[in-house]
């Protein structure tokens, strides 16, 4: 039996495995379709069946395209300091403007060497982890004692959002990739849901965009210790909660340094909304009700 193909498939770029690329391929997942069925979606699960380009199989099939997310999360936060690089998000998943889900872990290890931090909708999320989960699969069965470092996964990521994009079927997320390279340098970056992505010593996704990189501007020193990392990392995050109605009190750090990676237990920064005008916010608003 031939095993099923991976969804990052080498020829035509990451998530997309179409008709007609490999025949030895496509006769074994037809010997497939006629013991179970034909395909009844155009995407790929985690089964791995190939995704289709058959028009008449697309006009049957369900939209499976994240055009409206629903299950959302927000700001995600990341510093680099001497010897290593952090990682903060909050745990809240919004259904809509609700706040549901709020024990989830926004912050995910992909290997000893790299993790990443996502904004944006949970099951696309889950969708890049499992590519994920292949490519270190893949590393340990090569069992060459190498694997691949943050700076690799970042590139990847970069092909895999700009390849649904291209296709008009973006995943819906802002991620935040942070490691360690092959060299044992620090490595931070970010990548948008079109493929956008940049390096920097300090990043953001999502709304902390315009609240957290002003306090990073500020603050943040190359040889930062990492109490002081995290002092700063704390601060930023109570700039995010006090101003961002889909952020919650109850956040996570993750730290990425050559010993590995460590993600901390949920904790809370302390708040303060006893300030004078929070009392009375419409009395110098003439049209506030």
């Amino acid at each position: 039996m031939i095993p099923r193909r991976v969804a990052h498939n080498p020829i035509i770029g990451p998530g997309v495995v179409p008709r007609g690329v490999d025949a030895e391929y496509d006769a074994a997942c037809a010997r497939d379709d006629a013991r179970d069925g034909p395909a009844t979606t155009t995407h790929a699960p985690a089964s791995g069946r190939a995704f289709t380009l058959d028009g008449k199989a697309r006009e049957k099939a369900p939209t499976t395209r994240t055009q409206t997310p629903y299950v959302t999360g927000t700001s995600a936060l990341g510093l680099k300091y001497g010897d290593g690089v952090l990682l903060a998000c909050d745990t809240l998943a919004c259904y809509g403007s609700t706040k549901r889900y709020k024990n989830v872990e926004r912050v995910k290890k992909v290997n000893e060497r790299c993790a990443i931090a996502f904004t944006g909708e949970l099951s696309d999320f889950t969708y890049v982890c499992n590519l994920l989960e292949e490519l270190t699969t893949e590393d340990f069965c090569e069992d060459d004692g190498m694997t691949r470092d943050a700076e690799e996964i970042y590139q990847y990521l970069t092909r895999v959002m700009y390849n649904r994009r291209n296709k008009f079927d973006p995943l819906w997320n802002s991620l935040v990739v942070a490691g360690l390279k092959t060299n044992g340098e620090t490595f931070l970056g970010t990548v948008g849901m079109i493929g956008t992505h940049y390096e920097d010593d300090h990043v953001c996704a999502g709304f902390g965009n315009h609240i957290a990189r002003p306090i990073f501007r500020e603050f943040y020193k190359a040889d930062m210790t990492e109490e002081q990392a995290v002092e700063v990392m704390r601060s930023a995050l109570y700039a995010c909660v006090m101003r961002d109605k889909q952020m919650m009190n109850k956040f996570q750090i993750c730290k990425v340094t050559k010993d590995g990676v460590t993600i901390s237990e949920p904790f809370a920064v302390p708040t303060e909304w006893g300030y004078e005008k929070f009392y009375n916010p419409t009395k110098f608003s003439e049209t506030g009700w």
